[in-house]
């Protein structure tokens, strides 16, 4: 199904004593041009940040004994493993790349936990990761928007398929673990985008969460030296988990029910991918391409119908309900 910008409930006011008038609906595509701004934080440019990064700096998490430096692996071919025994050995090209295709775990981690700004891939079908990388290849699935369509795509032209089969086979065998805790609030933190994420303001002032999925590290420092064991909170509307809960339990409207395909609690079905106790964020990402073309591979269509019934909200509702739960 997966730069803060809020989208307002519609005014209504009153009017002439009991006369009321109600603003213009918000068109159901302009909404959904607005969720891009929570849904796909774009980083700010390069030159906007106050200094540049020691690269050669020693860098610690803490109950890890390893050292590493931004120099190992700030080139995307390489990543930090601080805990080489919360997973199996990890293959060459999940490790270290191989040129020019970038190590996979740089983005996804040791883990295959992924973040929000992209999959979380442990747990998921080797076949179901294949052809996922085959449709980025072929130029049938993008990421996102143009600034960030790019990164996926060129990996997957660049990855030879004994790579891809073996890189799929390391993430397939992972046991995914939930680290993101949903809360359900009227107000969320301001935030800013850095790290291709959402992260709040320091002053700590907050905001009406509107329409919106506010997903952010429990610690930034942490997470950008992508420490495999801490996580995310994501905010949510009140009312969304129970909200979805019905639609992936009963459907809504045209839209089937999510369970009908992805399994009783949203754990999956064969190479129908899991979503519980996934980032909600990556799962709104995910529906809104396929309502707007962005997925358009061949076993996509299914989705492709699903997600035109659905509207912002429920999206929101279903992506909560689904990171709510146990995988």
């Amino acid at each position: 199904m997966s730069v803060v910008l809020a989208i307002g409930a519609i005014s209504i006011g009153a009017l002439c004593g009991s006369a009321i008038a109600q603003s213009p609906p918000v068109e159901p595509e302009a909404e959904f041009r607005a969720a891009m701004a929570w849904a796909f934080p774009l980083n700010p440019p390069p030159d906007s940040y106050a200094s540049k990064p020691d690269m050669h700096k020693p860098l610690h998490v803490p109950g890890s004994t390893r050292t590493y430096a931004m120099a190992d692996y700030d080139d995307m071919f390489g990543a930090p493993d601080w805990f080489p025994e919360d997973h199996p050995p990890m293959p060459h090209i999940v490790a270290h790349g191989r040129k020019p295709a970038w190590a996979c775990a740089y983005c996804h981690l040791p883990t295959g936990q992924g973040r929000p700004e992209n999959a979380p891939l442990a747990g998921l079908q080797a076949a179901y990761i294949i052809e996922q990388v085959r449709a980025f290849r072929s130029g049938e699935r993008v990421t996102g928007r143009p600034e960030t369509a790019k990164w996926m795509p060129v990996e997957a032209r660049n990855v030879t398929d004994a790579d891809l089969k073996l890189a799929a086979e390391y993430f397939s065998k992972l046991t995914f673990k939930p680290w993101t805790r949903v809360i359900e609030t009227t107000t969320v933190p301001k935030t800013h985008v850095a790290h291709w994420m959402l992260v709040p303001d320091a002053n700590g002032a907050r905001e009406p969460i509107g329409h919106r999925i506010i997903e952010t590290s429990t610690d930034i420092a942490r997470t950008e030296l992508r420490d495999t064991r801490l996580g995310f909170i994501a905010y949510v509307p009140p009312g969304s988990i129970a909200r979805g809960a019905g639609i992936a339990r009963q459907g809504m409207g045209a839209a089937q029910a999510c369970e009908s395909c992805h399994g009783p609690g949203l754990r999956g079905v064969g190479d129908i991918p899991p979503l519980a106790g996934r980032s909600p964020t990556y799962i709104v990402r995910q529906l809104i391409l396929f309502r707007r073309g962005g997925r358009a591979n061949a076993v996509a269509a299914p989705m492709r119908t699903e997600a035109s019934h659905l509207t912002l909200q429920d999206m929101i509702a279903v992506a909560a309900y689904a990171a709510s739960r146990s995988p």
